[in-house]
């Protein structure tokens, strides 16, 4: 009996101490995860930031301007999850969420957005003629390279105004691809792993504090 009872105690350690063993495995294994998702938003954030950049180097080189985006403080990170205007007007945050939908593979919304956004500001008819056929090719026509979600009146709506292009074409899909990023993507990046990187306060050092 006190036999049966030793090798049963033996036995529950052994299953208590594998248990610790695959719980700390999966633990780093979780830990591992988390730093590969964090270096591989930060290579995309990179790149879009990087074009950013450029595409503004090339609108004000007559001015001499030139702007360089840093990575936010976790209090102006932290704002913009009072509203989705709030990330959207903010470079470094509108390249942040450019980099999640590329991973969820749906960045052609974020990028039909600003493409009205572009065409919206565009003055000359020529150019908001040829701007307005790019974006049906792009994003609106069956099977188009980035073709995005909407409805098939819509389309058939944005083809019929498209012939004689106003700023005003493609107004209804532009509202129904910001609130499917407003109420699906934007929560899901909130929740993001990258962005709760950038709202978290590095903690203060006794040698910082000693400066």
């Amino acid at each position: 009996m006190q036999s049966a009872l030793f090798l049963a105690v033996q036995h529950g350690g052994r299953m208590e101490r594998g248990g610790r063993r695959r719980s700390e495995a999966e633990e780093a294994e979780k830990g591992r995860m988390k730093r590969t998702i964090i270096k591989d938003w930060k290579t995309r954030l990179s790149y879009f930031l990087q074009n950013s950049s450029n595409s503004n180097k090339r609108k004000s080189k007559k001015a001499g301007k030139h702007r360089n985006y840093f990575r936010p403080s976790p209090e102006e990170a932290q704002l913009w999850s009072e509203a989705f205007d709030e990330l959207l007007a903010n470079k470094y945050g509108l390249a942040a969420f450019r980099a999640f939908l590329k991973s969820e593979f749906c960045e052609e919304n974020i990028e039909f957005w600003l493409a009205c956004e572009d065409f919206k500001k565009t003055k000359s008819p020529q150019k908001l003629t040829s701007k307005a056929k790019k974006i049906y090719n792009d994003f609106i026509e069956k099977e188009a390279p980035k073709e995005i979600n909407i409805d098939f009146q819509t389309k058939n709506m944005i083809a019929q105004n498209i012939q004689e292009a106003t700023h005003t074409c493609f107004s209804a899909a532009q509202k129904r691809v910001y609130s499917l990023m407003e109420n699906n993507s934007y929560p899901r990046f909130l929740e993001s792993e990258f962005y709760q990187e950038l709202c978290k306060k590095t903690p203060i050092t006794r040698a910082a504090q000693g400066t």
